[in-house]
């Protein structure tokens, strides 16, 4: 069943005239290490994609079943990537906007009208609303935050390799207490946000 509503908000914009709707959402915003990661997606009016729902509110199966079908299914998918080192140098919202704005400058042709996740706007020229929740409001919202999510998780399973001491595959650069251990172990990696309590 479908758990993710379409709000009257968004049906009240298709009847304004606006066509591209993108929902934008990010992933990694509180984790230690790595990039914060945001998506944009435009679905199609009348899309249906069941099961679709917050990410952090499904098994890392149903997540890449739903990646397939949201591929499948969208107008338009971008993904905005903001690393480690931008992070430490703006601070976490501000890469986190940045990272949004990415993903939504890289639709072509931009969208009309954005659906942003949070409280907060990115900068970018295009029309938005920000909606606290809004990934278990909205089916675009949503869905970009299983893509984001999914983007993310597979570049940390890589950098896991590059790093093996941390055990990035397991929990992706979030601050479990395995984490904590290797670093108070072994220390810092490049990957690792400096501005962060790591310890």
């Amino acid at each position: 069943m479908n758990r993710v509503l379409i709000q009257p908000f968004e049906r009240f914009l298709q009847q304004q005239g606006y066509h591209r709707i993108a929902g934008v959402d990010e992933a990694g915003r509180g984790a230690l290490a790595g990039p914060v990661v945001a998506s944009a997606v435009v679905l199609p009016f009348n899309c249906s994609i069941p099961g679709l729902t917050d990410s952090k509110q499904l098994t890392p199966k149903q997540r890449d079943d739903l990646f397939i079908e949201i591929e499948k299914s969208a107008v338009a998918v971008s993904v905005g990537c903001v690393g480690n080192e931008e992070i430490d140098r703006v601070n976490i919202l501000q890469a986190t906007l940045i990272a949004m704005s990415e993903a939504i400058e890289r639709i072509s042709p931009l969208p009309d009208f954005v659906l942003v996740d949070g409280t907060q706007l990115p900068p970018i020229s295009v029309r938005a609303h920000a909606i606290p929740k809004g990934d278990c409001l909205y089916q675009s919202i949503a869905a970009a935050s299983i893509i984001a999510k999914v983007k993310r998780d597979r570049f940390m399973i890589e950098l896991g390799k590059v790093y093996p001491h941390y055990g990035f595959q397991r929990h992706k650069g979030y601050g479990t207490r395995q984490h904590r251990q290797a670093i108070s172990k072994v220390g810092v990696c490049p990957i690792h946000r400096r501005s962060f309590k790591l310890q």
